[in-house]
């Protein structure tokens, strides 16, 4: 399934990433899922949350500089190899993944994949048995 991201460049300083969290729950948005990159000078968060829209412009209006992304979810059997065999057949297929992150659920794991071509990857996915988009 095609869900939208938020990205949000975040100064590497202390409590930069509580500020986000604390703006995020002051307006009910729940994160659903995020993981966080960083360089030297900044860092980035990307999240998966409740209303996309609603956090865009309570974050933008803190001044955090966020950017809208389409990504794909999915969910696996949460059992050694089922995402490696999602993996190969996009491989097989000449998709790219930009970069990705995951959490399981005890049976399942949800799976956040960029892909380089988003629209190919999603119709791929959709034949795949071993996970559900």
């Amino acid at each position: 399934m095609t869900i939208k991201q938020i990205s949000i460049f975040l100064e590497n300083r202390k409590g930069r990433i509580n500020d986000v969290t604390k703006v995020l729950a002051q307006a009910g948005i729940n994160m659903e899922a995020f993981c966080i990159a960083e360089t030297a000078d900044f860092g980035l968060m990307r999240l998966i949350v409740s209303e996309v829209d609603k956090a865009v412009d309570v974050l933008r209006a803190a001044d955090f500089a966020v950017i809208v992304t389409d990504v794909i979810s999915i969910r696996c059997d949460n059992v050694p190899g089922a995402l490696s065999s999602v993996l190969e057949t996009l491989a097989e297929k000449g998709i790219f993944i930009e970069y990705m992150y995951a959490f399981s659920r005890s049976e399942t794991a949800d799976v956040i994949i960029k892909p380089d071509r988003l629209d190919e990857c999603a119709r791929i996915l959709e034949g795949i048995s071993r996970c559900s988009r």
